[in-house]
């Protein structure tokens, strides 16, 4: 159990960091939420954090970091599109790079002891790199989001080296579960069982035998807090370790919800990588984190989730 500490959390009323929220509160901590609400759902943050609508560039933000000193900073609020990052390269660092640098530089200030940074495993390594993808493979970022997720742990190194700061990356794969909302690739999960309960045809990218390695929201949370607990930096991949295609996605949903839509196939997204998974060793010999749940519970529990919220 490690001893309650003051926790920053940005993104905090968004899709991943609301559940890291509720279990840093759950386990004794004195959590405040940072979030500018542009994607987060203020009904997301847990009733005993503070929480202030505040984007991460602002100097607010600076203000709150200098005057309350968190201890530790998990840092989620992000632009997360890699469609939206390929479009506006520059609106994407001013947003992952530039935030994310606001923040560090007010840590430093506050003598924060350490920042978790949600990273990405699934866009930091490109194309080329051998699969499952390990944190010793070069990491070749294709796409200006994933570009700016590596920048951002170099900066992370930077201020370990001169402020002291333990900077851990967790390295997440596609992350689905509840809350998850339909934005961005990440988001397929989402978008289908949206679709799906509204009565509407979900479209396939493609052929749908893209791949990708889905972990459930709940993992992610159990690697935060053991992230919270590791003495040292270090950079970690979170993912299951296998792939899933598209198609297989599609169906097992179809059949959690009952729906007769079967799969429709649209146009291929321009680019799109084929395949992603990534090799979490390291987390688990180092972290002790593995995944705990499996691929057919976790659709099972986010599509109920859904459909408890949709009424």
């Amino acid at each position: 159990m490690t001893e309650p500490k003051r926790i920053l959390v940005t993104g905090g009323a968004g899709f991943i960091a609301s559940h890291v929220a509720d279990q840093l509160v759950a386990a004794g901590h004195d959590v405040t939420v940072v979030d500018n609400l542009s994607m987060g759902k203020r009904e997301y943050v847990p009733a005993a954090a503070q929480f202030y609508p505040y984007d991460i560039k602002a100097p607010e933000t600076v203000e709150l970091i200098r005057g309350w000193r968190p201890q530790v900073i998990v840092h989620h609020a992000a632009q997360m599109s890699v469609q939206v990052s390929v479009s506006d390269p520059i609106f994407d660092a001013r947003e992952n790079i530039l935030g994310s640098l606001n923040l560090l530089q007010a840590a430093a200030e506050a003598k924060v002891e350490k920042v978790i940074f949600a990273s990405t495993g699934g866009a930091i390594y490109g194309d080329d790199a051998p699969l499952p993808a390990r944190e010793t493979d070069r990491a070749r970022p294709e796409a200006p989001y994933g570009i700016a997720k590596l920048a951002v742990e170099h900066y992370l190194h930077f201020y370990q080296r001169e402020h002291g700061i333990i900077p851990i990356a967790l390295r997440y794969a596609n992350v689905y579960g509840p809350r998850q909302n339909g934005m961005g690739e990440a988001g397929v999960v989402a978008i289908f069982i949206e679709k799906f309960l509204a009565g509407q045809q979900p479209r396939i990218n493609g052929d749908g035998l893209q791949t990708r390695d889905f972990v459930f929201v709940g993992d992610i949370v159990a690697a935060n807090l053991l992230a919270l607990a590791y003495p040292k930096a270090g950079a970690f991949n979170i993912g299951t370790g296998r792939e899933t295609d598209i198609l297989t996605i599609y169906l097992k949903l179809q059949e959690f919800l009952g729906s007769p839509l079967g799969p429709v196939h649209g146009p291929a997204k321009p680019g799109e990588q084929r395949r992603s998974v990534l090799d979490s060793t390291l987390a688990q010999a180092e972290l002790g984190w593995q995944p705990r749940v499996s691929l057919a519970q976790g659709l099972a529990q986010t599509a109920a989730a859904f459909r408890e919220a949709a009424g």
